[in-house]
């Protein structure tokens, strides 16, 4: 695991010491990301520069330095990742005459793009990566991002530099980099509490999409071509849909073991200790049943625990832990262990990023660095197997009200947000099935005005957009701002998925998964130099449960049904059987207690107004209520928190 950095400027005047020492001033920035060795490539006569930072994984030698020349000369590689099926990629190229000095997956990759050209070297690459590839003989520059998004890639133009890296601050470090907020982006950070992809917080910088490569020609030519999909979950899901599995039940669960138990597997070769994080839930107690089936020794996991009951899982990690015979170390951690973490949080993130949840992912990444340096993880199984309780609680809304005109779902959502919600939590005490299952807020007021905030929406693409939105009209908090294209609103690649509950999984996958999920696990940990591995985000299982009927992952009321059944094997179902916590932690609490001050310095109406980001009246006033108990709108302010601590970062740096 690693960062990458670089940029293209054909018509540089500069000279190749100049060049190189840019060049190492933005891989510095990338330090955290690999600790063990640095390296960086110029050519001055192209103008392409490359940096790199090294976490040594595979290979701990200097024959895994970076940037790295194919045997032949023409290919220099900056990359980031794994991959993990290098060794059976290095037999067959051993086969057609190909030989290795070292033993490291990057000369193994260089190898694969000088047999079989760069698109199709990465068809045949499992693993995570994102990676710069200079072809010196056709003078362009690839830039490729793994199938899910699990690596990070950064990209854009500044005057006529095409800048690159694995992380903003990389591209900041640039002579040239001139930051400018993107209000566009902040709209849809304000609504997913994260930037969705191709957007980014500064105007004219993108990520790269995930399953993509990106080919810029090193003629000075300004205009780049778009991305170029190699591998798209759009074309996988519905695949699966046109071509299920035939076989039984039972041996879909067969097939799926095996494919679980080689991804593990996997994932699990490396020259430096390793280990798993283990909440004691489906997915990580999964992983880790895996990784100890496959280990003749005692696997390392790694649990945080928290004082406050509703956020502590320690103890189901600890039993978990106990049947599996792992060597478990956990660590409970208080309020202000939790707390000490929120300053060094927009330098980790590097953009507005306010999934609290980093919090504890920051803290259990930091425990397990202490005792390994790779560490695996079970994300991306809700995504997958259909984890998430809004999967079938949307269905369930949708069927309640769906059946409606919408000009009487519009007429009766306008009177229930007509009611104050504090007289509706005094006067209801019994609610719809559909409705007392949705949303986390406690009161029953709170509950029906957020179902009257859905009830208007004219599909159910619409809907799960509600559902999952933060601020319900961001584009109107921001001057200036209008929400760009998403996902949510091309809804051309899901007219294939029949069930509802398959275009959540399908859009979640797409964009929560790779803009939420799994870059807060990469910030998170390689912010303490750790790697974290991602077995059930391997494409080929992607790919085969994509093609298992939806019963198989949500089968009678129960989510993730096919998982358990290969979890079963290994751990009894009472040890898994309770409810699903969310990794998180109290913030609406902290914010009326010990964070009170920190964030009505961040809220204060006159700096809004100052800084002028957001129309800041909405602000002030859901945090009034939220301080007075009113309504718990932590939400909505931590948004906006995050977006102010990040933005006072870079005022600071600037």
């Amino acid at each position: 695991m690693c960062g990458l950095s670089g940029f293209l400027d054909p018509s540089c005047q500069m000279g190749g010491d100049e060049l190189e020492r840019i060049a190492v001033r933005m891989a510095n920035t990338l330090r955290h990301r690999g600790p063990d060795d640095g390296g960086v490539w110029a050519d001055a006569k192209a103008g392409i520069v490359m940096g790199h930072r090294r976490l040594s994984i595979i290979d701990l030698s200097s024959e895994g330095h970076q940037p790295m020349h194919s045997a032949d000369d023409r290919y220099v590689i900056a990359f980031n990742g794994e991959i993990y099926n290098f060794r059976a990629l290095r037999r067959e190229l051993e086969q057609r005459g190909h030989s290795f000095r070292g033993h490291s997956d990057t000369e193994v990759m260089l190898a694969s793009i000088s047999q079989w050209g760069t698109v199709s070297a990465v068809k045949r690459f499992v693993g995570m990566f994102a990676f710069a590839l200079w072809d010196r003989r056709e003078r362009v520059l690839h830039l490729v991002r793994d199938r899910l998004g699990i690596k990070p890639l950064y990209y854009g133009w500044v005057g006529q530099t095409l800048l690159f890296g694995s992380e903003l601050k990389s591209l900041r470090a640039h002579p040239q980099f001139k930051p400018h907020i993107n209000r566009d982006a902040l709209a849809l950070y304000l609504r997913h509490n994260y930037i969705p992809t191709p957007y980014s917080i500064y105007q004219g910088i993108h990520k790269l999409p995930p399953g993509t490569v990106l080919n810029i020609h090193g003629d000075g030519a300004k205009s780049a071509s778009a991305p170029v999909p190699y591998w798209s979950a759009g074309e996988m899901a519905r695949h699966g849909n046109r071509e299920p599995f035939s076989g039984s039940t039972d041996e879909a669960i067969e097939c799926l073991h095996e494919l679980l138990g080689e991804a593990v597997k996997l994932r699990m070769v490396a020259d430096v200790p390793l280990g798993a994080f283990l909440s004691g839930g489906v997915d990580s107690s999964s992983i880790v049943a895996l990784m100890q089936a496959h280990s003749v020794r005692p696997i390392k996991t790694f649990t945080i625990g928290f004082s406050e009951s509703g956020y502590n899982e320690a103890h189901n990690a600890k039993a978990v832990a106990h049947h599996l015979g792992t060597e478990h170390t956990e660590l409970y951690v208080t309020s202000e262990d939790a707390m000490s973490v929120i300053p060094r949080l927009p330098t980790i993130y590097d953009e507005p990023f306010s999934d609290s949840s980093q919090i504890p992912t920051y803290l259990v990444s930091e425990l397990a660095r202490r005792h390994v340096t790779v560490s695996l993880s079970g994300d991306g199984g809700d995504e997958l197997f259909g984890g998430y309780d809004r999967y079938s609680i949307g269905r369930d809304i949708w069927r309640y009200i769906g059946w409606m005109p919408i000009l009487s779902r519009k007429l009766l959502a306008k009177t229930i947000s007509a009611v104050p919600v504090k007289l509706l939590n005094g006067s209801l005490a019994m609610l719809s099935p559909a409705v007392s299952k949705y949303g986390r807020t406690s009161g029953v007021g709170d509950k029906l005005h957020r179902l009257s905030e859905i009830m208007a929406v004219d599909s159910p693409e619409a809907l799960y957009l509600r559902l999952l939105s933060h601020w319900k009209h961001p584009a109107s908090m921001v001057p200036g701002a209008s929400e760009p294209p998403t996902p949510f609103t091309d809804t051309s690649k899901l007219s294939d998925l029949p069930d509802l509950s398959e275009k959540m999984m399908y859009l979640d996958t797409v964009t929560y998964l790779p803009d939420d999920i799994l870059t807060k696990v990469d910030r998170a940990s390689m912010s303490m130099s750790l790697e974290a591995r991602v077995p059930f985000l391997d494409h080929r299982v992607v790919e085969f449960v994509w093609r298992l009927p939806l019963s198989t992952r949500l089968h009678n009321g129960q989510t993730k049904w096919a998982l358990r059944q290969v979890l079963h094997r290994y751990v009894p179902p009472d040890l898994i059987t309770r409810n699903k916590m969310g990794f998180g932690v109290p913030i609406g609490v902290w914010l009326r207690g010990p964070l009170r001050d920190w964030a009505d310095s961040l809220l204060n109406e006159r700096r809004l107004k100052r800084e002028g980001f957001f129309h800041p009246q909405s602000i002030v006033d859901k945090w009034s209520e939220h301080l007075s108990g009113t309504r718990d709108w932590h939400y909505h302010l931590w948004d906006i928190l995050m977006f102010q601590a990040w933005q006072e970062t870079q005022d600071q740096t600037n």
